[in-house]
């Protein structure tokens, strides 16, 4: 029997058992969808920073480090800024404040309390951009999961690959809901960066050291024209590509799958402690991914019979050197890392997009007072529905993953990133502002690239999370502006929320 597949078959299993055992711990439609806002600092964190770090982690971005070289870093620079503030501004906050807001268990249902009027109109704009984009973003999981059954079993076809790589995390969604996502997410998380700490040290030792590295990656660079090892750029289409990167971290703050792993901490505490392991897991995990693709260039530069390996794709960066360098049995704990990132992002957008219909569409328009068995087992309906949907969308086998996240990050960090911030520091927003923000937002992202495709101007090339976030933060400020002054009850809630979570520092 084959060492990889035993190992690979193992930790499915493993990931199915926590579903199961989370079966029995979930009592109820709150420790479905939020885990009864239990979770420690520890497991808060490793499962913010595995939910958040998908498929892109280990085959995105060391893909587009791969091939255009360090300035696609910039993405990585973007993104430890933008999560250490969301930590610092956003999460204690939001823990409060969703609580003080009729326990909100969602971003809408907080929206809707928070501003106290236009509640139902609120939840279905929400509602409504949360599962347009996060069907995406599911999409980009299942692309990823069938990349890496592709590359484990030779000869098995694009859609078969894919049936099975979204299969398993359908499966222990469906069963365990919040609880087996985050518990899953914790084991997910360390594979993660057990992989991406081992992968470069093993390419870097194969090349034989530093010198030899630096000699490869010039011979490389020679070869293909790009300056691999830069940085920072020497003109200004360079700088507009590194900002562009650098604001994927504007992202943050608007991340529905994140958010709630805020809202679901057992205090505001545990939420500093959570910081620290939270922004320590991710500087090592990004640095591994960032030099797997700068090391992968000099490895296949000095080693070009090897080439082969990648099969033509610049995804399959991590993958092909870990079959390359490592031992069987190493290799199915490794590959077994990166459907860890694709699981643990992918088990928490179905749940959220499933949260999103049955708290804020059915419960909040049809059924009010609809048991909580009957919400369970309807969020578990929901999860296969939205899966088949995200299936649907990712049957193209072209189809690149740091593409489809791309598109779907935009798309949250602008619709909800400055009303999520506002929402928590400006007591003066008003509902009639966040409406405006959240579709001035989701409107310029979906617009923006088909506006400036064919056109010679360089807006093209701007990430629209930049167009977007701006967009959506002065649509809330002028618009709140002005509208009327929120209600005395509304401000006064505010207020209360404020003043607790500065007790609870």
């Amino acid at each position: 029997m084959n060492p990889v597949y035993i190992t690979f078959g193992l930790y499915l299993v493993a990931v199915l058992g926590i579903g199961f055992f989370a079966y029995f711990s979930t009592r109820n439609f709150d420790d479905y969808i939020l885990g009864g806002r239990s979770l420690g600092a520890f497991v808060t964190a490793m499962s913010a920073g595995a939910s958040d770090m998908s498929g892109w982690l280990l085959m995105g971005l060391p893909g587009a480090i791969y091939a255009s070289g360090l300035i696609e870093a910039w993405i990585a620079i973007g993104l430890t800024i933008g999560a250490y503030f969301n930590w610092l501004l956003v999460s204690g906050r939001l823990r409060v404040h969703t609580e003080l807001n009729n326990n909100a268990l969602t971003l809408p249902e907080y929206f809707a309390h928070r501003f106290g009027e236009h509640g139902k109109l609120m939840k279905v704009v929400s509602a409504a951009i949360i599962l347009f984009f996060f069907t995406i973003y599911c999409a980009s999981g299942i692309v990823a999961g069938a990349r890496l059954f592709q590359s484990l079993f030779e000869g098995m076809s694009y859609e078969t690959a894919m049936w099975l790589g979204a299969g398993a995390t359908i499966i222990y969604t469906f069963i365990g809901g919040f609880l087996a996502v985050s518990w899953t997410d914790t084991l997910q998380a360390s594979l993660m960066i057990f992989a991406l700490i081992l992968a470069p040290v093993m390419v870097y030792l194969a090349l034989g050291g530093a010198a030899e590295m630096n000699a490869a990656i010039a011979q490389a660079a020679t070869q293909s024209g790009v300056q691999y090892s830069q940085l920072f750029p020497t003109e200004g289409a360079g700088w507009l590509a590194a900002i562009s990167a650098a604001a994927w971290g504007l992202g943050y703050f608007g991340q529905p799958h994140i958010l709630a792993r805020f809202m679901a901490a057992e205090s505001v505490k545990s939420l500093h402690s959570a910081r620290r392991i939270g922004m320590t897991w991710m500087i090592l995990c990004l640095g591994g991914a960032v030099a797997v693709g700068y090391f992968g260039i000099a490895y296949f530069g000095a080693n070009p019979a090897d080439v082969g390996a990648l099969a033509g794709k610049k995804e399959r960066i991590f993958i092909a050197l870990t079959t390359l360098l490592f031992n069987p049995w190493i290799v199915g704990i490794i590959l077994s890392a990166i459907l860890a990132a694709v699981m643990s992002t992918l088990s928490c957008q179905l749940l959220l997009c499933s949260s999103a219909i049955t708290e804020d569409f059915y419960k909040g328009f049809f059924r009010p007072n609809a048991s909580q068995k009957e919400l369970v087992w309807l969020g578990r309906m929901m999860v296969l529905l939205i899966a088949v949907i995200s299936i649907v969308i990712a049957y193209n086998p072209e189809s690149e993953v740091l593409g489809l996240v791309a598109n779907a990050w935009a798309g949250f960090g602008a619709a909800f990133g400055p009303v999520v911030i506002l929402s928590l520091l400006w007591k003066r927003m008003t509902a009639k502002g966040a409406l405006a923000g959240m579709i001035a937002g989701a409107v310029v992202v979906i617009a923006w690239g088909p506006m400036f495709k064919d056109s010679a101007s360089w807006l093209k090339n701007v990430y629209e999370m930049i167009p977007g976030f701006i967009a959506c933060g002065l649509a809330v400020v002028i618009v709140s502006l002005l509208d009327k002054a929120p209600s005395t009850a509304v401000q006064q809630r505010f207020d209360e929320a404020d003043a607790a979570y500065r007790r609870a520092e």
